[in-house]
């Protein structure tokens, strides 16, 4: 009797709540951030009555508690290519590239996440997945020695490799197998104290980057940070030192807003953690923190040029040492794009879900006739038009929190070129737009509407 097939999503949420748990026993300060990030997020739902209306009617409540987005960083094109191979199993597909090596991180990335609307209400769980540029490490000699140390391991347990072999061949898992299969998957995410190298070895590659040393010394990847989210980053900053931990200095991303955009981040600095090296016991290792986000509207690829202008222009003043100045520095700049829903949508800078308000269903039910266009339908309060969640990351922010937790060296940009044809090749596939990804999002909303009002276009 074959048995019946586990949905992805059932994994995915299974794998999520295993891997926070994980965390949570190996960096302790983790779960203080998921207590104050839940304090957060009430205080934030008591004190906005209509924030919590808007997001429970429209299924953002429910995922908030289990929402997370880890990193992970590799070494080889076949450990990104298992990688790819492994989330696909888990419903996760890898959308948008990202080029860190300009802000002068040696790595390029994608972000493995569920792409359709039913799987992000149920566990929109993310994993931002870099690979480290070898061609970017400068000596010969030492490049070549990472490459070889790098061959010689293997991130995945033997278990793993047969589960996504027979996932694979069967289109998915029984529930016996996806249990299996999360618990093998989660050794690939483990930390591992001891390096795979002698110190001298760990310190040239660490010189030539903090993060090359993360990458290439430790049997796996080990996931480096687990990120809730949170309704209120501000507050969240702010609370961090009376849980006893440090934040970052600023919070990376757009300013706060009436309407938030896109994603603010912030973190506390990566953590001292004892390591054992091949020919000594003694030494450490900093590579893992904690991170917390906030998520706005996703925007158009006019509001994104927007965005981009507008950050290029908040960059070019004085650096500022604290996050408040930081802050004030960005509203300024940032004066200059909409915080209102009605524009954001008339001038399209941002994507929006649509569907029948209560107020047309009353009038459908009643059996008035629709409005002959969507525009005249939207006018009359027979639609509502809400924003869309963005779903996916900014590069400048993600480098910053990257550069914040690799110690105070700085990194200048490296000269070569972004590479996204080369990551493809390696990852065994294209990755997803993410414009089209919402687009179809609203416009599959746009075509529901359409069809139950009886409109044409």
């Amino acid at each position: 009797m074959t048995l019946p097939l586990v949905s992805p999503d059932d994994i995915r949420s299974a794998f999520s709540q295993a891997m926070s748990d994980m965390y949570r026993q190996e960096v302790p300060q983790y779960g203080d951030l998921l207590e104050l990030v839940a304090n957060i997020n009430r205080a934030t739902l008591e004190a906005d009555p209509a924030l919590a209306d808007r997001l429970s009617a429209h299924d953002e409540t429910s995922r908030l508690d289990v929402e997370r987005h880890g990193a992970i960083r590799v070494g080889t094109t076949e450990e990104l290519s298992m990688l790819r191979r492994v989330f696909a199993l888990m419903g996760m597909f890898p959308v948008s590239y990202y080029d860190l090596s300009e802000a002068g991180v040696p790595v390029h990335s994608t972000a493995f996440r569920p792409i359709d609307e039913n799987s992000l209400k149920r566990n929109p769980f993310r994993v931002f997945t870099s690979l480290l540029r070898l061609e970017l490490i400068e000596e010969d000699a030492l490049r070549r020695q990472a490459a070889a140390i790098l061959a010689e391991r293997d991130i995945f347990t033997s278990g793993a490799r047969a589960l996504v072999a027979i996932g694979e061949r069967q289109g998915g898992f029984d529930s016996d197998q996806a249990e299996r299969f999360v618990t093998e998957i989660l050794e690939t995410f483990r930390w591992h104290r001891d390096a795979t190298v002698d110190h001298e070895t760990y310190q040239a590659l660490h010189d030539a980057h903090r993060l090359v040393a993360d990458v290439v010394c430790f049997r796996g990847p080990h996931i480096n940070h687990l990120t809730p989210r949170t309704l209120d980053i501000d507050a969240a900053q702010a609370a961090m030192p009376d849980y006893g931990i440090t934040p970052k200095a600023v919070i990376e991303g757009p300013p706060r807003r009436e309407w938030p955009i896109l994603l603010r981040q912030t973190s506390f600095k990566a953590l001292e953690e004892s390591v054992r090296f091949a020919d000594s016991d003694g030494g450490t290792h900093t590579a893992r923190f904690g991170e917390i986000e906030q998520r706005g509207v996703a925007l158009t690829a006019k509001g994104r040029a927007l965005y981009d202008e507008l950050l290029t222009r908040s960059r070019q003043a004085p650096t500022a040492s604290d996050n408040l100045s930081h802050q004030r520095q960005l509203s300024e700049c940032f004066a200059a794009f909409p915080d209102d829903l009605p524009t954001l949508r008339r001038e399209a800078l941002a994507y929006f879900r649509y569907r029948i308000s209560e107020n047309g269903r009353q009038r459908l039910a009643g059996g008035a006739t629709a409005p002959a266009s969507l525009d005249d339908a939207m006018e009359a309060g027979w639609i509502d038009a809400t924003p869309i969640t963005y779903e996916d990351f900014l590069p400048v922010s993600a480098a910053g929190i990257f550069q914040s937790n690799l110690g105070d060296a700085q990194h200048q940009a490296y000269a070569s070129e972004s590479n996204q044809g080369a990551f493809e090749l390696a990852l065994g596939r294209p990755v997803h737009d993410e414009f089209e990804l919402y687009s179809r999002l609203q416009e599959d909303s746009l075509t529901r509407v359409r069809q139950q009002l009886g409109l044409d276009g």
